[in-house]
Formats: C-alpha cells, structure tokens, sequence
C-alpha cells in the first residue's frame, strides 16, 4: 500500500492561506496519473490498478485535473500570487501513457491557458515501454510533450522478472529509438539492487542504456517498502534481501560509466542533460501538485491532495481536494535547503552551514575525510563518495547543529 499522508494542519474551508510571495521563484506544474495496469512488487507510491478503482473511470479522469487546474489560478490569485508563465510540467504517477494523448492534451491546454507557457518549456510525460507506439509517440508530440522518461529499470528479464515488471529489453530499445526518432529527448528510470542482481548483469543494464544514447539516466537505488510484495517475499525467504554493499559497488560502477560516456552526475542518483522539472524540486522553487496524493509547495507553504481517485474528485466537487497542509518556518526551509542542494552539483554555501549552526570541526572534518570539497565560488559539493553517505552526512551535520 502506499504510504500515508503527511501530519499537517487541516485544509482551511474557505481555502485561504496567509502567504508572502517570493517573487524570484519560478512556477512548475506536477500532474500525477494515478492508474497502472499492474502493481509491481517494490511499488509504494500512490497508484491504482482497474480492482482498486471504486467506480472511478479513468477514460474521464483527466476532467477533475483539469478542475483543479481552474481552481488552482482562483486559489493563487487570492493568495496573492503574481501570475507566471509555467516553466516545467511533468505527468507522473502511475502510468501517464496510459492515459489518451487527447487526455494529455486537454490538461496541457487548460494549463496553457491558465497560467501561460515560457518558450522553452520542458514537459515530460513518465511511460512504461509496452504503452508506446508510433501513433501514440506522434499524437503526443502534437499535444505538447517534448520529453518522455521511461521506466526501465533493467535490460535483464530475470531482474525485469522479480521486479514484476511486464515489458522486455527488446520492447524498451524498440521504444527509445522510436521516441529518438520523432524528436523526444528521452530519459531512463533504472533500479538497482534488484535480490539476484549481479554486479555483471547491472553492467550489461548501464551498457545496453549508453548504447542507446539516451541523454539522461536516473539510476536508484531498490528500496525495500514493508508491506510490498516484494518484501513479504524476502521476509519469507523466497529472495534475497538487498546486499548494501552490493549497491555501492553498483553506484561506483554507474558513476565511472556514465561519466566515462558524458553523462555528468548532478544530483546523486541522476546523470545527464539535467532535468529542470526536478531541479525546481531540489531549488524549493514553486509548484502545485494536480491529482490524488499530489503535493504543492507555494510561498512556503506545502499542501497535499486526498489520496484515493474517488475521494479525491468527490473532495473537488466539494470546494477543494486538498487534504492538509503546513507552513514552513525559516529554520525548515535552511534545512531542506541543505538536504537537497547538498545531493546536487551546485553544493552548499558556507554561509547556509553557518546559519544552521553546524559546527566548523564537522565541516572540517567531512573535508579532511573526503566527503566534501570546496568548489568553485565557495560552494561546499559532496564528493564520489560523499554521495555514497549524504544523506546521512547530513542528519549528522543537523543533528550536532547549534541553532
């Protein structure tokens, strides 16, 4: 099952947030899918498959995203919110392909025509390799998307096998060279540390992914979620359990492969022509989450949708779908700040460290150890190995800070 909501305050009846823009802040748009054709076995994210759908059709659901498209340009204007050109969208879920192109367009023309695009705007569609053919790849491109990100994850079908995944390694080269050829950029979605996974096998899957020519790969990391199929499994003994070691060996070899074939490493687990959508992630920029279980992030604030499909639309039908949401105070905002720009090429400042008291010794030391190094301009950027550890480099850093 997926993971629960987040503890916050209750979404207001009337809809009214206290806010104080930041004007430097670009504007990006998430649209979650929430529907698959199958769950796989490592999944916990916030999906649904036709069993689980409550009478919810998905050949009509692209009309209650298209809803809170209206209401999220009401909502911002009350707020106080300068109008802006949307720089990214991005169509995750679930499975986005498995929506209509037309489903797709529609919801990229009320965007359009709520906040206005930039000229170089990026938008990316996530699809799994069997939903896509000529015919699909063109009447996307018509509607607007010019990136698509494949889920992948292994060239190995007995990995492909254990991950309960349904494609195989010739549908996904069939599908990146076809979308190569209408003029997608095209990324990959790998998962490493799949039980079985050898280090040779994860070789062949980099190999196989570079002999593509893909331009960016995102490559993580298996986590093992409690109450997955894929870990009632393992706690049975009917696979191996993730040998972390393993993994490291694993990221040490993407890193010196796609580096070797120039893809740069910019955030930990993300190699190639940088993905603005999620660089606005990691930069705190500002975005609305559309969709069940979609999260926001405005002006210092974070809000999140009803979760089921179904209770969702009803939610919508009713003045708002959101859920909950929480303001977020100077102190959390440095915090995050530091946890997410410090897995990114661009580091840190000193200046951040300072004002989140982490004491001089600890950054001292995380040089000394080779953890961190000083880059360009002042910037404190993990090192190879340093990404191995930063998220707990981090909590440490936290932990012993003196605010």
């Amino acid at each position: 099952m997926a993971a629960s909501l987040p503890l916050g305050l209750g979404w207001p009846k009337d809809n009214q947030l206290e806010l104080v823009p930041n004007t430097s802040a670009t504007f990006h748009a998430y649209v979650h899918i929430p529907f698959c054709a199958v769950r796989c076995g490592y999944c916990d994210f916030n999906t649904y498959t036709s069993k689980e759908l409550r009478g919810v059709s998905q050949a009509d659901f692209h009309i209650p995203l298209i809803q809170e498209v209206d209401l999220s340009k009401e909502l911002l204007s009350s707020w106080g919110i300068p109008d802006r050109k949307l720089t990214t969208v991005f169509f995750g879920g679930g499975t986005p392909s498995m929506f209509e192109a037309s489903q797709i367009s529609a919801i990229l023309e009320s965007l359009k025509a709520n906040f206005g695009f930039t000229d170089d705007i990026e938008i990316t569609l996530e699809a799994n390799p069997e939903g896509l053919d000529h015919i699909k790849l063109d009447q996307l491109k018509l509607a607007g998307v010019n990136r698509i990100s494949l889920g992948v994850q292994s060239f190995d079908q007995q990995v492909l096998d254990v991950l309960d995944r349904v494609h195989s390694r010739d549908k996904v080269i069939a599908a990146v060279r076809l979308a190569r050829e209408l003029g997608f950029r095209v990324s990959v979605d790998l998962i490493y540390g799949a039980p079985g996974e050898s280090l040779e096998s994860w070789e062949a899957t980099l190999r196989q992914a570079l002999e593509l020519a893909v331009e960016h790969v995102s490559a993580y990391s298996l986590i093992i979620e409690e109450g997955t199929a894929i870990a009632r499994k393992i706690s049975r003994g009917e696979l191996a359990d993730v040998d972390e070691d393993l993994n490291a060996d694993k990221y040490l070899l993407t890193e010196k492969l796609l580096t070797e074939a120039g893809l740069k490493n910019y955030e930990v687990s993300n190699w190639g022509n940088p993905s603005r959508h999620n660089r606005a992630y990691w930069e705190s920029q500002d975005w609305w989450g559309y969709g069940p279980g979609a999260h926001s992030h405005i002006a210092g604030a974070r809000f999140w949708n009803q979760k089921h499909p179904a209770t969702y639309a009803a939610a919508l039908e009713k003045g708002s779908p959101a859920h909950g949401f929480e303001y977020l105070d100077p102190r959390t905002q440095l915090e995050e700040q530091l946890l997410l720009m410090l897995r990114t090429d661009s580091g840190v400042s000193s200046a951040l460290l300072r004002e989140l008291g982490v004491p001089n010794e600890l950054v001292a030391n995380a040089i000394a150890n080779g953890l961190l190094q000083l880059a360009p301009g002042g910037k404190l950027v993990a090192t190879l190995n340093g990404r191995l550890l930063v998220d707990g480099l981090v909590l440490d850093f936290l932990s012993k800070s003196k605010p």
